[in-house]
């Protein structure tokens, strides 16, 4: 029988092999992931501090901003240090753990997403009701929900691939340890790993899904019987920012995982990569800022703040 303590670590090829890239792709990462952190832990603190930003809709989206913030570090630090120093060999503890907590924290998002949608539902729909509704106590359950859920889907997932043997090739076709890069290095027969895992995906895509798309579907009709313009817009504005980061992060997920590892193209798997572990999580706090009155008006009274202490 093989055993897969062979493989004791694993040696990911990155993006490029090509040398004149390697210091504009640092540089550029440099700056995506510095966006990253500033923007995810900005968000946070201005919605610590503004009291008019204490309700639902941004307590999930400081923890919306929590988990991208985790799990493009999980990712990106990783692949700065490939790009700097060519430090392209990660342990087969590490590859595992980077794949947990990536996995954990992306799930994690998505059901903070669905719990955004019921927050907007609650908002539109049921707004003599939505502080009756969305009580801190129904907020707190679903954001911690959300994490529990995250980190029990990846301990399923992780334990299943890596319960597999791994007695071939250590060269991992991607720049981190991404489910199908590592699943095509194993000498098992991966056809039962590959469909848990397309229907622990789709299971969680489709529940969520159904929550957000009924959530809108309701919106929408609330909406249309609304009599004044004015009402309409201010309707769409309180959920723009949400149908945009939904539209991005589903789009992607369901491209790269709703699919037969056979059917992925490594290339193309990891430019989509790039867009959701590392583009995704810059863009949600830019989103929600750019497109916020409440936002900016709240950012300009912690500066103003600032200011008068200096």
């Amino acid at each position: 029988m093989e055993n897969r303590t062979e493989v004791t670590y694993f040696i990911l090829l990155g993006l490029t092999n090509v040398l004149e890239l390697q210091v504009p792709l640092f540089v550029m990462f440099t700056l995506i992931y510095l966006i990253t952190v500033l923007g995810n832990l900005g968000t946070i603190v201005l919605i610590l501090l503004d009291s008019r930003l204490h309700t639902p809709m941004y307590f999930f989206l400081s923890n919306l901003s929590l988990v991208d913030l985790c799990y493009s570090s999980a990712v990106t630090p990783k692949v700065m240090a490939g790009l700097l120093i060519g430090s392209k060999v990660i342990s087969y503890n590490a590859c595992a753990a980077q794949m947990f907590f990536f996995g954990a924290f992306a799930t994690a998002e998505i059901y903070l997403l669905s719990s955004m949608a019921y927050d907007r539902y609650a908002a539109v729909c049921r707004p003599l009701h939505y502080t009756t509704t969305m009580t801190a106590g129904v907020c707190v359950r679903l954001a911690i929900g959300s994490y529990i859920y995250g980190f029990l889907n990846a301990s399923f997932y992780i334990s299943d691939i890596f319960s597999l043997f791994y007695c071939k090739s250590n060269v991992v076709n991607h720049f981190f340890c991404d489910v199908p890069a590592v699943m095509a290095l194993s000498c098992s027969d991966t056809h039962i790993s590959e469909v848990f895992i397309v229907f622990m995906s789709s299971f969680n895509l489709f529940i969520a899904l159904l929550v957000i798309m009924i959530s809108y579907l309701f919106i929408f009709i609330t909406i249309m019987k609304l009599r004044s313009a004015q009402g309409h817009q201010k309707a769409l504005s309180t959920c723009a920012s949400h149908l945009t980061t939904v539209s991005i992060f589903y789009g992607t997920v369901i491209f790269m995982y709703l699919k037969p590892n056979s059917s992925h193209s490594m290339d193309t798997d990891k430019m989509a990569s790039v867009f959701y572990s590392m583009v995704i999580p810059m863009l949600n706090p830019l989103v929600y800022s750019l497109r916020n009155k409440e936002v900016k008006s709240a950012f300009k009274t912690v500066v103003e703040r600032a200011h008068f202490s200096m």
